[in-house]
């Protein structure tokens, strides 16, 4: 199952051997990232993106963040209620609707939306965010089992316990080493 594109938008922040590493951290990284989601977000084609723009995408980023944070935990995160307020901010910022589409021979219901693309992603995300934070998901919000791992899902299956096949196969190649550096 693929994940709800808000949380895949905050998995964009990920670790990879201990390094934290930012999908969207420059322009170009974030213009390829709206260019790949442009149908999910109800785009015709990526936004262009300024030097402002950046910092906008990451804060919404950093604030899902932390509300998933919130709902994984059940805790409360020092930035909670202004995550809250950003995410009802950037929901308002674009007019949309829903559209009838057939794809894969089967009907589905894409949003549309007018005016600016940017502002238009950014209440495509929020909204999203918001769907995944307070709507019914097939299983919990989890934050990644894995040592140095910093990504969150959807625990859709009793036994899931990583965000990824990858994170599990290094998790069990610990042990296994672990184990038999133990015996010899």
């Amino acid at each position: 199952m693929s994940e709800p594109l808000s949380l895949r938008f905050a998995n964009t922040r990920y670790a990879v051997r201990g390094q934290a590493h930012d999908g969207i951290g420059t322009r170009e990284l974030l213009h390829a990232w709206l260019t790949r989601h442009a149908d999910e977000l109800g785009l015709t084609g990526a936004p262009r993106i300024g030097r402002t723009d950046v910092p906008a995408f990451v804060d919404l980023r950093d604030a899902v963040r932390d509300l998933i944070a919130v709902a994984v935990d059940g805790g409360r995160a020092p930035a909670h209620d202004d995550g809250v307020a950003l995410l009802n901010r950037l929901s308002a910022g674009a007019p949309s609707w829903p559209t009838l589409v057939r794809a894969d021979g089967r009907f589905q219901v894409v949003e549309r939306a007018t005016g600016d693309a940017r502002a238009s992603a950014l209440a495509a995300l929020a909204r999203d965010a918001m769907t995944l934070l307070g709507g019914d998901l097939p299983g919990p919000l989890r934050a990644c089992g894995a040592p140095g791992c910093v990504q969150f899902f959807i625990k859709d299956h009793p036994r899931r316990e990583w965000c990824s096949p990858t994170c599990g196969n290094r998790v069990r190649a610990a042990r296994h080493y672990l184990r038999h550096r133990e015996v010899r």
